[in-house]
Order: C-alpha cells, then structure tokens, then sequence
C-alpha cells in the first residue's frame, strides 16, 4: 500500500519559483513558530498583571485616539464609518457655519442677561430663540445639501441620517470636531 523510501533515495530537487511570487518557499510551521516566540515573562504579583494590563490598554487608547483623529476608518465610531459620511464631513467642514459658533453666541447672550442695563437684558431674553432659529435653518440647508449631494456621487450607498449627521456637526466648535477636519475653510474642490 504505502512505499517506504529508502534511505539512498534522492532529496527532492530544490522548488522552482514562479515569477512575482513571493521567492522563497513556505517555512515550516516549527521555523515559523521559533521566529514568532518571544520570552514569556509571567508577572510575579497580582499587582504587577494589573499594572501590565492597564499599560497595555493605555496604549491601545491613545493609538485608537490618533487613528480617530486622523480620520483613520479602522478606529471611527461606526456613525462615522464610510465614504458617505466623509463626504458630509468634508461638505460641513469645508464652510464657515453661525453653528460653530452658537455656544461663543449663547455665552454672550447669558453675559447679557445678566448686566444692569435693562436693555441688555431684553436682548438676552430675545436672542436665544432667535440663534437657535437661524442654526435650525442652517441645519436644514446643510442636511439638503449633503443629501442632495450624497445621492449624486453615492447612489448605492445607505444615506439614512447623513443629513442629521452632518446638521450636528456643523453645532460644533471646529477645533473639537472628531474626527478633526481633512479640509481647511473654503476648501470645496476636495468635498
């Protein structure tokens, strides 16, 4: 059934490799374990394993912190994951928004509020509303836009919610936007 070799027998000649591959054959699974070891270095206390761990996950952190700053897809929250909302995130970021700006305008109005003057206080009670009607509206041109423009360039592609995404981040003060802006202000040809 089975041939045993005999130990005269000639070794196998060496294995031709083909143009673009990888120019070496595969390691056995021994060699290839030996080259991953590294030295095990148990922890001796209780103490020190939880010391290793949260090291460990610090780390982990700040690199997940960098790659969501960078923009990076690996480490985005899943509400910021793909092509569609990028492109809301550059469409927003791209423009000068009053949102950016409601909570400088809000401190403003409550500093208002809160002089002697009697016409001052008049505007701080008058103001908010009137702020947050105009962020409304501009919410609302936003969120069409980004539709608008997503159903152009990604038909395919699930826009549910792109509109409210991008009308949130426009409320928000650029400097701590997350992920931070890929577009500088007036930069349109890259949306």
């Amino acid at each position: 059934m089975f041939k045993r070799r005999s130990p005269e027998a000639p070794e196998s000649p060496p294995e031709v490799v083909k143009p673009g591959g990888k120019g070496r054959p595969t390691p056995k699974r021994s060699e290839a374990e030996k080259r991953r070891r590294q030295p095990i270095t148990a922890p001796s206390t209780r103490k020190e394993a939880y010391k290793r761990a949260r090291e460990r996950q610090a780390g982990e952190r700040v690199k997940a912190k960098q790659g969501m700053v960078k923009g990076d897809d690996k480490y985005l929250l899943k509400r910021d994951k793909g092509p569609v909302r990028k492109l809301a995130r550059n469409y927003v970021d791209a423009r000068r928004t009053f949102g950016s700006y409601l909570m400088y305008a809000l401190f403003a109005v409550v500093i208002l509020s809160l002089m002697p003057i009697p016409a001052a206080r008049l505007m701080g009670l008058f103001a908010p509303p009137v702020v947050l009607l105009v962020v409304l509206a501009e919410g609302v041109f936003l969120s069409r836009g980004v539709k608008k423009l997503a159903s152009e360039r990604y038909p395919d592609d699930d826009q549910r919610g792109v509109g409210l995404y991008a009308a949130m981040r426009a409320m928000q003060i650029r400097r701590l936007r997350m992920p931070a802006p890929a577009v500088k202000l007036g930069e349109k040809d890259r949306v």
